[in-house]
C-alpha cells in the first residue's frame, strides 16, 4: 500500500476512488497496527466478525475448522 503509484494503479483498475488510510475503529493494539500497510488485513478482519455477529458467515470450531493449509490449497485449486 505504500508503494509509489499504488493508488492510482487501484483507481485505474477498480474505475473508483482510491485513498491510503490507516486502520480505524481499532482498539488494544494501535500503536502496531497504525500504517497503511495493515489497513486490509485489519479491514478483513473488521468485515468477518460484523458477518458472524449478524449470523452471515458460519463459525466453525475444532475438527469442523479446515486447516489453514486446507483452505489456502482449495483457493489455489479454484483460482489456478
Amino acid at each position: 500500500s505504500t508503494m509509489e503509484g499504488v493508488v492510482e494503479l487501484a483507481e485505474e483498475i477498480f474505475h473508483m476512488p482510491v485513498r491510503l488510510a490507516c486502520p480505524q475503529a481499532v482498539s488494544g493494539m494501535t500503536e502496531v497496527v497504525n500504517n497503511p500497510i495493515y489497513a486490509t488485513g485489519v479491514g478483513l478482519l473488521i468485515h468477518g466478525f460484523r458477518q458472524m455477529d449478524l449470523g452471515r458467515a458460519p463459525v466453525l470450531k475444532g475438527e469442523e475448522a479446515p486447516s489453514l493449509v486446507e483452505r489456502m490449497k482449495a483457493w489455489f485449486t479454484g483460482h489456478f
